[in-house]
């Protein structure tokens, strides 16, 4: 008879996990696909000669990130222990290509993507889990590193790394993002509060510093704290966006049926396609989509909770704690209550690099949740 530890280690089995989690993540991107086209039809018509443009494009994430979350389910978790430095260095290539000539593709100001041709795809979405992938096998390596700040020096050295060639290309959101996995990792693995009091200070410093630094962000925390200061200039989003948020009411003016998106809200699409759901589906849409974001974040949690070994709940963790900061900090964005940054709201923003990868972090955790259905299984 093959022992219980090779039993667990194959992908086979008949654990079918945990289809509410499966189930709602799929559900939600189904959803976003929708809102994208209601919040995308015109611009993209306009645009492209085809309102369809963007919704195209982001069903054809969503089949391909589906793929690849029931793909990644069926594989042995544990074997990606080995590939979490490879995938960092990998990261750190792709982000460092950015800034090549005829490679790193810029858009309003700012160099965020690579591609070729037609083809572009993010790194910063491949580098805030291929943090989470090799900070997870760093520490259940050996756990007693967590107990040192030097054990924790590597972790915290790839986060720098990855936030360093982000704020370059600029973008201090995801920066803010990925700083904020960073601490949130260090946390999970078990360090002590003084270690992680260490870290967050300097932080925390670092925020109103890179805000100094450039002076268009100073702007934008002016027209935070004002946007009526300048409602034609660096307020005119978030005015838009508060405009939008104002004629959801409680209930929405419908579905399709947002005025907003006719060009007067940016990026609503992406960034901020938060104010068209919350304009066309009211309070009450908006606190049904966010009950949902929440389901999924609980059962991802619950998932990591119930993991019979350290790498599975801190991998697990580790996704779901990336998925959760980008969540509160789009919604915080869209409301006014940071400043505006560009940072999708997953599984729902145009944008299949976000969409793809996230989705494929999911089946990560999908995957894990049928190897504790099987453990669960062999126990009794």
């Amino acid at each position: 008879m093959p022992s219980r530890n090779k039993l667990l280690s194959k992908g086979g089995g008949k654990g079918r996990g945990d289809l509410f989690f499966l189930f709602a993540v799929l559900i939600l991107a189904a959803l976003g696909c929708l809102f994208v086209f209601s919040a995308s039809s015109y611009n993209a018509e306009v645009q492209y000669g085809d309102k369809f443009f963007f919704f195209k494009k982001q069903v054809i994430g969503f089949v391909l990130g589906a793929a690849a979350l029931v793909a990644i389910s069926f594989l042995d978790y544990e074997k990606f222990k080995k590939y979490g430095l490879g995938f960092l260095i990998l990261s750190l290539v792709l982000l460092a290509l950015v800034f090549v000539p005829g490679i790193g593709k810029s858009n309003y100001g700012a160099t965020r993507w690579i591609g070729f041709g037609s083809f572009t795809i993010q790194p910063s979405e491949l580098a805030k889990f291929a943090l989470v992938l090799f900070s997870a096998g760093y520490f259940a390596k050996n756990p007693a590193r967590m107990r040192t700040f030097k054990g924790i020096l590597p972790v915290l050295g790839a986060g720098l790394s990855i936030c360093a060639l982000i704020i370059l290309e600029p973008n201090m959101s995801v920066t803010m993002c990925v700083a904020a996995i960073t601490v949130g990792l260090v946390f999970l693995s078990g360090a002590s509060w003084k270690t992680l009091f260490s870290i967050a200070v300097p932080v925390v410093l670092a925020v109103p510093a890179l805000i100094l630094a450039e002076p268009y962000r100073l702007k934008r925390l002016s027209a935070f704290l004002d946007p009526w200061a300048s409602p034609k200039d660096e307020g005119y989003q978030l005015i838009q966006s508060l405009y939008a948020l104002a004629n959801g009411d409680f209930f929405g003016t419908g579905l399709f049926r947002s005025r907003q998106k006719f060009r007067f809200l940016p990026f609503a699409e992406s960034d901020f396609i938060l104010a068209v759901i919350a304009e066309e589906t009211g309070f009450f849409g908006v606190l049904l989509l966010f009950s949902l974001f929440g389901f999924i974040i609980w059962r991802g949690f619950k998932i990591a909770r119930e993991c019979d070994n350290f790498y599975g709940y801190l991998l697990v963790s580790g996704i779901m704690l990336a998925f959760s900061v980008q969540t509160a900090l789009n919604a915080l964005v869209v409301s006014g209550c940071i400043p505006p940054t560009g940072l999708p709201l997953p599984l729902v923003s145009a944008g299949n690099t976000s969409l793809i990868v996230t989705m494929a972090a999911m089946g990560i955790v999908y995957g894990v949740s049928r190897h504790n259905e099987r453990a669960r299984g062999h126990r009794m």
